[in-house]
């Protein structure tokens, strides 16, 4: 247990000290806030404002609080995968680098290895999005507050549960990378296309309905449900206080995503619990399947070459 705490301290501690790295994973960010100053805040406002009735008015802090909301849940639902593929490169750069090799002729189990590369990267990310999320808060403070102390529990739960199935997806995706050129090129389509499939930059229901199907069968899709549900619930409640009818704030409700349909079901908030939480055991349990057939082929390749040499010496 000592070396597996000392392992996963000195991935964390390699992380933070390698620039590059660390700034790598701060990238989705940084370009998310560009594209909703660019654009993203308008397609929300228009999404929120083609659910609404003719003639309809809103309080303008109450759209402020809305919009507020799409962007920090987009931007955390992003970051949760993104900035955990970036930590988990380490993985591949100790490969690179021969590290790998170093680790596996020492008495350490490989499975200690594998165990402490998944939590350091793990704490790695949850660090890093849980600074987002508290920057998050303070903006949604700032733009318009509707969030109660349960609303933000529960956002904080989603990002650990995000976080938790950006590492496991991660882990299984880079134990198979060996140079950098694969890395970079894994970052690449993660970073510019998760968004997209998430529904993180554009609304699932401006897409059409054979891609909406599909999206509903990513977990990632009930991750970003989840947290847009936590962090507008506030709003909903406050448009209901005024007056909106329930049929307007369910059409809302459906143009932001908060409620994802399974080929024309509507999923509950336990069901998307349930999908998210089950894809990061089959995810972790592909990984631990994964580092243990590597480690039985590694053994076998060692006792041949051991039987040979044996076989040489004696002739």
């Amino acid at each position: 247990m000592k070396t597996f705490f000392a392992l996963t301290k000195r991935n964390i501690k390699v992380f933070f000290k390698d620039k590059g790295m660390f700034f790598t994973s701060l990238i989705t960010p940084v370009i998310l806030l560009v594209l909703y100053v660019t654009f993203l805040a308008k397609v929300y406002r228009d999404s929120f404002a083609s659910a609404l009735p003719d003639g309809m008015s809103v309080p303008e802090k109450l759209v402020n609080g809305m919009v507020a909301g799409e962007l920090v849940t987009s931007l955390l639902a992003v970051s949760c995968v993104t900035v955990a593929f970036c930590s988990n490169l380490l993985m591949v750069m100790d490969k690179i680098s021969g590290a790998r090799k170093d680790f596996l002729i020492s008495p350490t189990r490989k499975s200690t290895i594998a165990a402490a590369y998944f939590s350091g990267s793990l704490l790695t990310t949850l660090i890093v999005t849980y600074v987002a999320t508290a920057a998050c808060l303070v903006y949604v403070a700032v733009q318009g507050w509707y969030l109660s102390a349960g609303d933000v529990f529960l956002l904080l739960v989603d990002v650990f549960l995000l976080t938790s199935f950006g590492t496991a997806l991660s882990s299984v995706v880079n134990v198979f990378l060996k140079t950098q050129g694969q890395a970079s090129g894994v970052g690449t389509i993660v970073s510019a296309g998760y968004g997209f499939i998430c529904g993180a930059y554009m609304p699932i229901a401006s897409f059409g309905k054979g891609l909406q199907n599909f999206i509903s069968l990513l977990p990632g899709t009930y991750g970003t449900a989840l947290m847009r549900n936590h962090a507008l619930r506030g709003v909903y409640e406050e448009m209901s206080s005024q007056g909106f009818p329930s049929e307007v704030v369910e059409a809302i409700k459906d143009s932001v995503d908060c409620n994802i349909y399974f080929f024309g079901d509507k999923v509950s908030e336990g069901a998307m619990y349930g999908v998210l939480v089950g894809a990061i055991v089959v995810l972790v349990a592909a990984y631990v399947l994964i580092n243990y057939l590597t480690s039985k082929s590694h053994r076998s390749i060692e006792a041949i070459a051991r039987k040979t040499k044996r076989k040489s010496n004696k002739d």
